[in-house]
């Protein structure tokens, strides 16, 4: 039984730590609202929308919390943006692989700068 609880406890945290869907729920920004904060032109991601929403979003996080400046913030997207036109709109497989591999690359470091200032993802 004790371990229900603990499966149960831990599905609980990850849902309280996870990133909201696209269009923002529980107060948290849509996607088309935090590409909107740099004042750019929204980018259309298709299928990896909510890939890149959960990096963005953790960026956020971060910058929102003072772990990363506006600026570092909007050169962030920018450079998603910029990665993603290059690579993962591409129909050719081997930009398609470079681009997920970039896109996971950034995840682990938008996840970084949150974990520094967001006590949610630190054990302890």
């Amino acid at each position: 039984m004790r371990g229900i609880w603990m499966i149960g406890a831990a599905a609980l945290v990850a849902g309280c730590v996870g990133t909201p869907q696209l269009g923002g729920t529980w107060g948290a920004p849509s996607f088309a609202a935090l590409q909107q904060m740099c004042g750019t032109q929204s980018v259309d991601y298709g299928s990896d929308a909510q890939g890149v929403y959960s990096t963005v979003f953790d960026a956020y996080v971060a910058s929102r919390h003072g772990g990363l400046s506006k600026d570092g913030f909007c050169g962030f997207q920018t450079t998603l943006a910029q990665h993603y036109a290059t690579l993962g709109a591409s129909s050719d497989p081997q930009a398609r692989n470079q681009w997920v591999a970039f896109l996971l690359d950034q995840r682990v470091k938008a996840l970084s700068w949150r974990a520094a200032v967001d006590p949610t993802l630190r054990s302890g």
